[in-house]
């Protein structure tokens, strides 16, 4: 699997990560160790979770024993998640993070990110400064901000961070022209989060409440051909990939045989410079004020 240079870390990442948010929902052992052993042995070497994902923590820390070198391991920090304590409240945070090695069953991790706060709790600096520390401490190797809009837009320009990771895909643009040009100014690492839309647009229906529904009413008014072809998922992946300063793009799935199918999809390089243009050109034609990055 080809790998890009994760900003100015130095860390040569894989352009799929494994997204740790589905396993943390009624899976055990054995079906994350196939999971994520297939996910490694096919070229993939960045697994992303965080404090919040249910037991993947716990899960990710029980299934890869002795291959610690194979992968860049990613979390995140910031919601209380059955610790004591408000959200973004400082000692909360040392907690979960203590908490988040034990679990993961290592020394460090890569990077830690904030998890989506707003920039008011930015402004105060306390987070960031509990991140700062355990930096010095050997606790991760990077500190990052995950989020979108004009709250990970600040996060970017206050210069603390070393990773951004942030929502980007073909119902989800707002990153491109906001936060990539001034995260690669930078020399910040980015990843992407819900690089395929959440597949809104395989569904015939959605209710107002379900977690993929704001992309699906946008994808209804994008109307984008491609979507009606049986490569249509190929070509959304190729798409967030293909934007100017991704390095990696997390993609979560509870089936093992998904990692090499994934591997296969992107075979075929970047995307089509004029396919690129169409749909940059149909989201600028049709997007609304309000289409910010989903939170």
């Amino acid at each position: 699997m080809e790998k890009r240079m994760f900003g100015n870390t130095g860390m040569d990442v894989s352009i799929l990560g494994f997204g740790g948010a589905e396993i943390g929902r009624d899976q055990d052992v054995k079906q994350v160790e196939k999971l994520l052993h297939s996910a490694l042995d096919a070229g993939l070497n960045l697994i992303d979770t965080a404090e919040c994902y249910g037991e993947s923590e716990e899960l990710i820390g029980k299934a890869l024993p002795g291959r610690r070198d194979d992968y860049f391991l990613f979390t995140k920090c910031g919601h209380t998640a059955g610790l004591e304590g408000q959200d973004w409240d400082p000692a909360m945070l040392e907690k979960s993070i203590e908490r988040s090695l034990k679990r993961l069953n290592v020394d460090y991790v890569d990077v830690i990110h904030l998890h989506t706060c707003t920039e008011e709790v930015l402004r105060q600096g306390d987070a960031i400064e509990v991140l700062q520390r355990a930096k010095q401490q050997g606790k991760t190797r990077y500190i990052g901000y995950s989020g979108d809009s004009i709250e990970a837009l600040y996060a970017v320009q206050t210069g603390m961070f070393d990773s951004l990771m942030t929502s980007l895909n073909i119902a989800d643009q707002e990153s491109i022209d906001l936060t990539l040009p001034e995260a690669k100014k930078r020399g910040m690492g980015v990843v992407i989060k819900r690089p395929i839309a959440n597949v809104a647009w395989t569904f015939d229906t959605l209710p107002e409440t379900s977690y993929p529904y704001e992309y699906w009413k946008r994808l209804l008014e994008l109307d984008y051909d491609f979507l009606k072809s049986p490569q249509a998922i190929e070509i959304a992946l190729q798409f967030a990939l293909s934007t100017p300063g991704v390095d990696s793009a997390i993609v979560g799935t509870n089936k093992p045989g998904r990692w090499a199918q994934n591997a296969e999809l992107l075979q075929q390089g970047a995307l089509a410079k004029d396919v690129y243009k169409e749909i940059r050109a149909r989201w600028r034609e049709v997007a609304g004020d309000d289409w910010v990055g989903k939170r």
